[in-house]
C-alpha cells in the first residue's frame, strides 16, 4: 500500500472515530442540559431557598420518618439522643467549581426549636447533580451546645466527635455502642450513603417565615 492510499485510510479511520467521540460527547451534553433542567426545577419546587418554617417541618417529618422505618440503628439513637438535626433535601451539584444548600430543622423532645441551612463549596473533577439528605443524631449536651452556640455557623468536622453512620456500623450501633457526641445518617432515596460529602459544610442559624 503506498502512502497515498495509508493516509487515506488513516484520514477515513479517524474520521470515523472523531464522529463515534462527537456523538457520544453530544449525547452527554444533552443528558446533563437535561438533568440541569430537572435538578434546576427541583430546586425550586421541592428545596428552594427561602422555605416557610411549616414546609421545612412537612419534608423534615418525612424524611426522618423514612429514616426510622429503614434504619433499626437511627430508631435505637432517637430514643436517647438530646436533639436531631433534619436536613430533608439537599441539592449538591457542579461542574467544576460545585456547592451544596439545604434547609432543616432542629428537633429536641419531638418539638421544633431552631432552623438551620446548610452550605458547602467544592472544586475540583465534577460534573452532574444529585440530591441526598441528613439526620445529625446529638447524644450529649456538648455536642449539642457546639452547634446551638454558634452564632457564625459550625462547621461540619469541627468541635465533637462525629460519626457517618453507613450500612456497616449501623449493623452494629446501638445505644450501649453509640459513645460519641453526634452521629449522622446520610441518605438518598437508595438507602444510606457514605457521609463523607458534608465534612467541611457549614450549619448556619437561619430564621424562616412561618
Amino acid at each position: 500500500m503506498n502512502n497515498y492510499k495509508k493516509t487515506l485510510l488513516f484520514t477515513l479511520l479517524m474520521t470515523v472515530f472523531l464522529s463515534h467521540q462527537a456523538y457520544a460527547i453530544g449525547e452527554a451534553i444533552s443528558e446533563i442540559a437535561s438533568d440541569a433542567g430537572d435538578i434546576a426545577k427541583d430546586i425550586g419546587q421541592s428545596v428552594g431557598i427561602g422555605k416557610t418554617a411549616t414546609e421545612i417541618d412537612q419534608d423534615s417529618d418525612i424524611a426522618l420518618n423514612k429514616l426510622l422505618k429503614s434504619s433499626s440503628a437511627a430508631v435505637n439513637l432517637s430514643k436517647s439522643a438530646k436533639a436531631v438535626l433534619i436536613f430533608p433535601k439537599i441539592i449538591k451539584a457542579g461542574l467544576g467549581i460545585g456547592g451544596h444548600h439545604g434547609e432543616g430543622v432542629l428537633r429536641q423532645n419531638g418539638k421544633s426549636t431552631a432552623y438551620y441551612n446548610t452550605i458547602a463549596g467544592s472544586y475540583g473533577l465534577q460534573i452532574g447533580a444529585q440530591a441526598f439528605g441528613y439526620a445529625m443524631f446529638f447524644m450529649d449536651d456538648e455536642g449539642l451546645n457546639h452547634l446551638v452556640n454558634h452564632n457564625k455557623g459550625w462547621e461540619v468536622g469541627v468541635g465533637p466527635s462525629i460519626v457517618f453512620v453507613d450500612e456497616g456500623i449501623a449493623k452494629t450501633l446501638s445505644n450501649t455502642t453509640a459513645t460519641e457526641s453526634v452521629y449522622v445518617f446520610t441518605f438518598n432515596q437508595k438507602g444510606l450513603m457514605a457521609g463523607a460529602g458534608i465534612q467541611g459544610s457549614k450549619i448556619s442559624k437561619i430564621n424562616p417565615d412561618k
